[in-house]
């Protein structure tokens, strides 16, 4: 990768940056992760609503749908703000594939399978991290290039991959108990 016109050059130049956008007041990081739960949830809603039409056979299931989707979509412009390409449809994509990651994750610790898990948990997690690197603007589809299985550039000595490193960065700077 060329790291010029990558970036993330550093996780500290990322933290300096987030904090520099916080100063200035650009963005909330605490308030937009509580929005971006919601929305999971929203998009759960949708869901339920679709299977309990379809399981029932009554429409006015399918008619809430899209009462909750609209609400869902008004909030999603809160965070996704001037999307290119399909970046509106992969970060509602992305959402709902942690929150359903999360939901599998949390029965299976409940049934005792801890390994199966932690590993959808680190999955969501990873998934939740692009998210915010797409809307933050931390990454660029062309800054993303694979060297081996893990690392992100021949010089990246840590080889966490690119969402292992991004779930860093989110960790770091977005901090849900701050008030």
């Amino acid at each position: 990768m060329d790291t010029s016109k990558n970036p993330i050059k550093s996780l500290q130049e990322f933290i300096d940056r987030a904090d520099n956008m916080k100063k200035q007041e650009k963005m909330d990081l605490s308030s937009d992760q509580d929005l971006s739960i919601a929305i999971m949830n929203l998009v759960g809603i949708e869901e339920h609503f679709f299977f309990t039409g379809a399981k029932t056979g009554k429409n006015e299931y399918y008619d809430l749908i899209d009462e909750v989707r609209e609400m869902r979509k008004e909030l999603l412009k809160q965070i996704v703000k001037e999307p290119e390409g399909e970046i509106w449809c992969i970060s509602k994509h992305l959402l709902a594939a942690s929150y359903r990651l999360m939901e599998v994750g949390t029965k299976q610790l409940s049934r005792g399978k801890k390994e199966e898990a932690h590993a959808l948990f680190d999955k969501a997690y990873k998934l939740y991290s692009l998210f915010w690197g797409l809307n933050l603007k931390l990454i660029g589809t062309g800054d993303i290039k694979k060297i081996d299985e893990d690392a992100i550039d021949k010089h990246d000595e840590e080889k966490k991959g690119f969402a292992g490193k991004l779930g860093e960065l989110v960790k770091k700077v977005i901090n849900c108990c701050i008030e």
